[in-house]
């Protein structure tokens, strides 16, 4: 188990999905805008709205458009992407501020990036990993019998492994497309993780190594997430023909971190919303859709769309921000209310070099103390540079949302000097992403359920209500909160919306 390593049960890895620019020093996006803005008092007759310029509504929108109909995307911000953003540094070069990784499985991001000339190079995963625990820096090999498991007491990781097994056998009976409807969704959706954990989970190191694999992996602490919820998510870490497991959410190698995209993940966005043109709008956040007549009034900021159908492709708790008339459905309404984001920023240090790899050294970490609790090699393929990316998440983010840029970085740079020595302390450039502060996301990298939702609320997650469809990597069976996961929502959305043209 490991968010980003690669089977540590704990370690970490990066989430997939999260987008928005917030960041230290001077940062602007890579690529083309990719949209126009919207002039003043626009109006648009479409098929089909689409509200967000992520890849869930980007993908709708190319299916829609390959089947004959017409479309308008709205996006809120001034780019494309999402949760997905690339950023360019200084000093020249960029780094990913939001979702990076793909892994095996992954495969419909995969074939969109293909399709649009989108390549991937291997997470740098060279050397030993890290364990920083009680204060003490403890490097080791992931190529022995233990894999990328932290090196902690034989009692704990026996512990591990049995909770680790316990969670895949429990995620085997959750449906991924209903998951409320397992046999004892019931019990489950009863309590946190954490108290399941808490009975389970004896050993302190074993509990150790599963609550950092649970914040690496939905920015949450154990106490808030359910623990169907968690069963589910496991379930949709595989696709049609493989079981998921938590292994293959945490791993680096064989896992959902072991690749990246050359050019960085918001190039697929990019290069996709190219191929819609003008269909694209940006700066055009949605406050309301009103029913009217036979279809739909869509109003933005600039721009009003008229459509047959409409779909809705943001984040629930933002989705609950737009003003619907009618009403939604209560039971719809009320999901939305109760599906938080999760807490999550991403620090990255530049350097000249990653002089951590001359240390033998892979740039991945599992930390019990700090601000930054996971991190990752983030250099460039070829190394010109040196980037060391930090995970700032749940509790740890929430405890600096108010501080300024320079305290953070303070915090971090302490942290990575820690773990990597003095050299870690003066960077070349320096770029913060705080995804909590961020106005069109409010957190990332998902939206999870608490105790209580899925079974009372989940049924209203992919119902339609009358002519407005949801889409989302929220929405999505398989993957659900990554990049793999945003594009099945929009491939199944698109289907949806077609059978009823």
């Amino acid at each position: 188990m490991a968010r980003g390593r690669q089977h540590h049960p704990g370690a970490l890895s990066r989430r997939s999905l999260l987008g928005g620019a917030a960041a230290a020093g001077a940062v602007t996006l890579t690529g083309t805008a990719a949209g126009t803005a919207a002039a003043a008092g626009t109006s648009r007759d479409v098929d089909v709205a689409i509200v967000g310029g992520g890849l869930a509504g980007l993908t709708a929108a190319r299916d829609l458009v390959a089947g004959g109909k017409t479309v308008v995307v709205l996006e809120a911000r001034d780019r494309v992407g999402g949760r997905v953003v690339n950023l360019k540094l200084a000093g020249g070069g960029f780094t990913e501020g939001g979702g990076e990784f793909i892994g095996p499985t992954q495969n419909r991001i995969k074939a969109l990036a293909d399709s649009l000339g989108v390549a991937t190079f291997t997470t740098y995963n060279t050397g030993k990993n890290l364990l920083y625990k009680d204060g003490t820096r403890t490097p080791y090999d992931t190529s022995g019998i233990l894999g990328s498991v932290p090196p902690v007491d034989a009692a704990g990781l026996a512990n591990a492994a049995i909770v680790q097994s316990s969670l895949d056998d429990m995620a085997k009976t959750v449906p991924v497309d209903a998951p409320w409807t397992a046999a004892k969704a019931a019990e489950w959706d009863k309590q946190t993780f954490e108290s399941w954990l808490n009975a389970n989970a004896v050993i302190p190191s074993a509990k150790f190594l599963l609550d950092v694999a649970c914040t690496s992996i939905f920015s949450a602490q154990p106490r808030e997430l359910s623990l169907l919820f968690v069963l589910f998510y496991i379930a949709a870490a595989g696709d049609e023909n493989n079981v998921g497991t938590l292994e293959r959410l945490t791993d680096t190698a064989n896992g959902a971190q072991e690749s990246r995209f050359v050019g960085g993940s918001q190039q697929v966005a990019i290069k996709l919303a190219a191929t819609l043109g003008d269909r694209v709008v940006l700066s055009a956040p949605v406050r309301s859709i009103a029913q009217s007549g036979g279809g739909y009034v869509v109003t933005a900021d600039g721009v009003t769309v008229t459509a047959k159908k409409v779909v809705v492709a943001v984040p629930p708790p933002l989705a609950a921000r737009i003003s619907y008339d009618p009403l939604l459905p209560a039971a719809r309404d009320q999901l939305s209310q109760r599906l938080p984001m999760g807490s999550i920023g991403k620090a990255i240090a530049v350097y000249d070099t990653p002089f951590w790899r001359a240390d033998g050294l892979n740039g991945q970490v599992v930390s019990d103390s700090g601000v930054v609790r996971s991190t990752f090699d983030n250099s460039p393929p070829d190394a010109s540079y040196g980037a060391l990316m930090g995970f700032i998440e749940a509790d740890e983010i929430r405890a600096y949302d108010a501080a300024s840029v320079d305290e953070v970085k303070a915090a971090v740079l302490k942290d990575y000097a820690n773990y990597f020595g003095a050299k870690a302390s003066s960077p070349t450039s320096f770029v913060l992403q705080r995804w909590d502060n961020e106005g069109f996301s409010r957190g990332g990298p998902v939206a999870y359920a608490p105790p209580g939702v899925l079974t009372e609320y989940g049924a209203a997650l992919r119902q339609p209500v009358g002519g407005i469809h949801w889409a989302g990597t929220e929405t999505s069976a398989y993957w659900n909160g990554y990049m793999d996961g945003a594009v099945r929502s929009g491939e199944r959305v698109a289907k949806e919306v077609l059978a009823e043209l």
